[in-house]
């Protein structure tokens, strides 16, 4: 790609993430809800998670948390959604530089309830942004999401040179929990936390260096793999037992992420003449202990390549859709990234889906 290609790509200007105050470890959240279940135990306990951060329901008088109605769950969810999201938004406009005023577009991504209208619209009237600044918001696709958001702006961004934009990803995943102690439950629950992560993108050669000193990377191409025989193997649907919307996660999805997961990165990387080993960075979606070890086995990865989707793994379970934007923020407080580095940005959610977007710095 000649440089001034490059010099209109859109560019991650910024990044910023936030959590829920309170912080658990798997033990914690064991004793919390009275599991005893040595299976269920199993599987929170050797999850490669330490601690989540997550807002689990009020104790009553017997020191008991009961499960909430789904009502209740909707209204956590968008207390917590524009908490989250603002401490989100200012941290990563602080790090492009850049103010509420300087926003043009907004697209706010979760899968942890529904509001009408979108997170990007109450936003938008608590921080006092612009009521000009236009706005989407993708509710419902998973913890792929981030980067079908993350394409979709890039495009917008290209077609609005000099004009920021902010990819906000949103999930209360507290408010997206069934209580109780059975297997079918097991699994999200020992694995979901509270997180938000934003990035900024600006295209066009005027863009700013970050705080940081480093040259924000450019944003080069995007590709999806979608797996119909698995559509069922990742979702949010109705639980008529509980009377509410639940997760459910296949215990097999890890391994058919894994086995899909070659063919996606090599579409990427076709007409580009890269290979593999030319990715100098991977920044893969924290979306449980057995993905993250499919990944690394299919791709030929190193555990050095995948440090910090471990790191956040085990530092806050998987945050869902804004997963990889935690990865990001860590790889860019390494610092290590050097200008002519490319980088593969990964997310797996409900499709089942692999997205993936390659970068440059």
């Amino acid at each position: 790609m000649t440089t001034t290609a490059l010099a209109t790509r859109p560019r991650i200007t910024g990044v910023g993430t936030a959590v829920t105050p309170a912080s658990y470890s798997q033990q914690e959240v064991l004793d919390a809800f009275g599991i005893t279940d040595p299976k269920v135990r199993s599987v929170f306990l050797n999850s490669a998670i330490e601690r989540r951060n997550l807002t689990l329901p009020a104790q009553d008088s017997d020191g008991v948390r009961t499960p909430e109605s789904q009502g209740d769950l909707l209204d956590k969810h968008k207390a917590l959604a524009l908490e989250m999201g603002g401490e989100a938004l200012r941290a990563c406009l602080k790090e492009a530089g850049a103010e509420l005023s300087d926003l043009r577009h907004l697209c706010c991504v979760t899968s942890t309830g529904l509001l009408t209208p979108g997170i990007s619209a109450l936003l938008i009237r608590e921080l006092g942004i612009d009521r000009h600044c236009s706005r989407t918001d993708i509710v419902g696709m998973g913890c792929n999401a981030g980067l079908n958001a993350l394409g979709v702006v890039a495009g917008w961004a290209t077609a609005h040179p000099g004009e920021l934009a902010v990819v906000l990803c949103v999930e209360a995943c507290s408010a997206a929990y069934a209580v109780d102690s059975t297997m079918r439950t097991a699994v999200v629950n020992s694995l979901f936390g509270d997180g938000a992560a934003a990035v900024a993108l600006l295209a066009g050669e005027n863009h700013a260096p970050s705080p940081k000193g480093a040259e924000p990377p450019a944003v080069l191409k995007f590709a999806s793999c979608v797996i119909p025989e698995a559509v069922d193997a990742m979702r949010y649907d109705w639980d008529r037992v509980q009377g509410r919307f639940s997760f459910f996660l296949d215990p097999q999805i890890p391994y058919v992420v894994g086995a899909h997961a070659e063919l996606v990165v090599d579409r990427l990387l076709a007409g580009t003449g890269l290979r593999r080993s030319d990715i100098r960075h991977w920044l893969v979606h924290s979306g449980g202990k057995k993905v993250i070890d499919a990944v690394v086995v299919n791709l030929g990865l190193t555990r050095h390549d995948v440090r910090h989707t471990v790191g956040v793994l085990r530092d806050h379970g998987n945050v869902s859709s804004g997963s990889f934007l935690f990865s990001y923020e860590r790889l860019l407080e390494e610092g290590v990234a050097r200008p002519g580095e490319y980088g593969v940005l990964m997310t797996m959610g409900p499709g089942s889906t692999i997205e993936t977007a390659l970068i440059r710095w």
